[in-house]
């Protein structure tokens, strides 16, 4: 897996780059895409391939799943990032598979505020422990030292972007899934 995350990473791969390292390493059969922008990273990379300009291979996306409404249509296969809707990735990307597009974005933007509140840096992942304890898939959002936890305004930030997401969802006792 070759990954490219040049807003942390801080080296920038240009799409021919990218290539050189897939064509001359046989191994590498995934780009991990973090780039951001880029859309235009995997739509040329993809139009490589179909110039037959380079072999195939997959692209998974990360950056918590922030341009994931739009990469699908440019050639990502998935993501491989790190939300507290999982399974909202999962059905994302399987909307876009059949051709369901106007339906795959009205779910994406349903859930884009929180991915987007998700996404702040030293308590993201505070963020997505709160949701996943709130959903019920873990029991306990603790984190070890020097996280960040969150505070009371925050946790109740975000229990209005989920309250948002499942309409009727109130009662923060009550776990609930995607579909709910």
């Amino acid at each position: 897996m070759l990954q490219n995350y040049p807003l942390t990473l801080t080296v920038v791969m240009s799409p021919g780059v990218i290539a050189r390292i897939i064509t001359n390493h046989p191994s590498c059969l995934m780009l991990k895409h973090e780039d951001w922008p880029g859309l235009e990273k995997i739509s040329k990379l993809r139009a490589m391939q179909k110039a037959d300009e380079l072999r195939l291979f997959s692209i998974l996306c990360g950056n918590g799943g922030m341009f994931l409404d739009f990469e699908p249509e440019r050639g990502a296969d998935g993501a491989m990032t790190g939300y507290g809707f999982p399974d909202m990735l999962a059905e994302l990307i399987g909307l876009f598979a059949v051709g369901k597009r106007d339906e795959a974005h009205d779910f994406f933007d349903a859930h884009l505020p929180l991915i987007r509140y998700e996404q702040q840096p030293g308590i993201g992942l505070a963020i997505r422990k709160h949701v996943l304890k709130r959903r019920g898939i873990i029991s306990s959002d603790t984190q070890r030292k020097p996280a960040q936890m969150l505070t009371a305004a925050a946790r109740a930030e975000v229990d209005y972007l989920l309250a948002r997401i499942v309409p009727g969802f109130v009662d923060p006792s009550v776990a609930f899934s995607v579909t709910a």
